[in-house]
């Protein structure tokens, strides 16, 4: 294959990329962020102290972790196929990826809130602010930079789990990368694929370090 031919299979694959990350990445945001809060405020002494509940949640937190993308890709097809219908595709790719990126979100969601000056929370509840006021104006708002460096990494990593779905099925540079550059042995397309996920990572962790040191500054 010559470069004219490589260029059209490239964009609709890329799109195919944005697309489950971006889908899979407001999912895990949300999702990622509301676990996350929930194992810092169930924790002992926290501020809905529930130790039963956060060692379910922490449990939780730690399988989903340890499984390969891969592997829990492959284990979840009968739950993939009751949302979305199919196991094949890029709408079938977002729920691994979701699930896959929710637990890794949430522990660094947990981190961030840690960082936050203890000395500000007793500061908010001698206050007389109510515990939703505490976590959401003080908490979170005081770990929005460690949040968007955290979700930064997130999506990050949601580009290589793409890639590794592009080899079931998944659709994507991963996929163009498996039929054309790897089963076709066109090296210009496996090329052309590595240097546009690179990109893609290069572009996300510039922008994710420009929002979190803005925050900062603020």
């Amino acid at each position: 294959m010559n470069w004219d031919e490589v260029t059209p299979l490239l964009w609709p694959a890329t799109r195919e990329t944005l697309y489950m990350t971006g889908v899979a990445t407001l999912f895990t945001a949300v999702l990622g962020l509301l676990l996350g809060v929930l194992l810092v405020v169930t924790e002992r002494g926290g501020l809905l102290s529930a130790p039963p509940v956060n060692r379910v949640l922490s449990f939780a937190v730690n399988v989903g972790r340890s499984l390969p993308f891969l592997i829990l890709m492959v284990a979840i097809i009968p739950f993939t196929k009751v949302v979305v219908g199919t196991s094949i595709g890029n709408a079938a790719a977002i729920v691994p990826l979701t699930v896959g990126a929710i637990p890794f979100y949430a522990r660094l969601v947990e981190i961030a809130l840690r960082e936050v000056d203890t000395g500000v929370i007793a500061a908010a509840e001698a206050m007389g602010a109510t515990r939703r006021e505490i976590v959401g104006k003080v908490m979170l708002r005081e770990a929005r930079p460690g949040l968007v460096s955290g979700l930064t990494v997130t999506v990050i990593a949601l580009i290589g789990y793409t890639a590794m779905a592009g080899t079931v099925g998944g659709g994507g540079l991963g996929n163009l990368a498996i039929v054309y550059g790897y089963q076709r042995f066109e090296g210009k397309v496996m090329l052309a694929t590595v240097v546009l996920l690179v990109l893609m990572v290069l572009i996300i962790q510039a922008a994710g370090d420009l929002v979190a040191r803005r925050l900062t500054h603020r």
